[in-house]
């Protein structure tokens, strides 16, 4: 077998050479962190060469889908705790107490009738001359309170693709009361949704939610408005792949429209 000769002491590199190779390595790497990493993952670019390449665009996509991810993790999170200080709020309410009827005595049946006062007799009455008739007048009408019409049934197909990560909000105006029958389903995979309400004059952290759920792949049911303002459904996809979701709704609204 043949075996490689060692090297010799002077053919190894000398301290220095490895110093200044180590700090070569450690410039070349800190180069490509400033002009590459940092605008392509974080949107930060303090050179200006990330935006003049394309990628702090992609940095900042990246930065802002994260955000949004972010917002909605916690926002479902948050709801159940919410839904449990409602449930404790309710069971804490006094109950009024019922207090029995007091039943009114039924007469005796023993007892003997009594009889009636004969009424007391009167003279004929002097006859009294009739008074002239006046025309009557007419009252006033009333007014009426105006009668608000009720928004015709509408129908409508709507159809959102997701990418990975990517969410989309679809909302409908309603009055309070009123009432949408809805079915959505997915094609791709599933996906999270959360389905609420918000008006305008609400507070800043307002939440009414009617439903979520996790990796879910449809839905269908009835949506009834609690007040005044837009309802409707939230979704995220979490996969690695297109998902598409179609939202078909029928019922009492006045407009629909995709805000996300």
């Amino acid at each position: 077998m043949y075996n490689t000769d060692l090297p010799t002491r002077a053919e190894l590199p000398s301290s220095r050479q490895l110093v200044r190779s180590t700090v070569l390595a450690a410039i070349a790497a800190g180069a490509l962190l400033t002009t590459t990493v940092l605008p392509a993952e974080y949107g930060i670019d303090p050179t200006g060469i990330g935006r003049v390449l394309g990628l702090t665009e992609m940095g900042e996509i990246k930065t802002s889908l994260a955000a949004q991810a972010a917002a909605a993790d916690a926002q479902v999170a948050a709801a159940p705790a919410a839904d449990a200080d409602a449930a404790a709020q309710v069971a804490a309410a006094p109950v009024a107490e019922a207090r029995p009827l007091q039943a009114t005595p039924a007469p005796m049946a023993d007892a003997e009738p009594v009889p009636a006062s004969p009424a007391p007799a009167t003279a004929d009455p002097a006859p009294v001359a009739a008074a002239p008739a006046t025309p009557a007048q007419a009252l006033p009408a009333k007014p009426t309170a105006p009668v608000e019409a009720t928004p015709a049934a509408q129908t409508h197909e709507m159809t959102v693709t997701l990418k990975p990560g990517q969410a989309a909000e679809i909302k409908l105006d309603m009055r309070k009361g009123a009432e949408v029958a809805f079915e959505w389903t997915t094609r791709g995979g599933p996906v999270n949704y959360d389905t609420h309400g918000d008006t305008p004059t609400a507070a800043k952290d307002f939440y009414h939610g009617y439903g979520k759920g996790l990796q879910v792949t449809g839905d269908k049911g009835v949506l009834q408005a609690a007040f005044d303002g837009k309802h409707g459904w939230f979704w995220r996809n979490r996969s690695k792949a297109n998902v598409s979701v179609t939202l078909n709704t029928r019922g009492e609204y006045t407009a629909i429209k995709r805000v996300l």
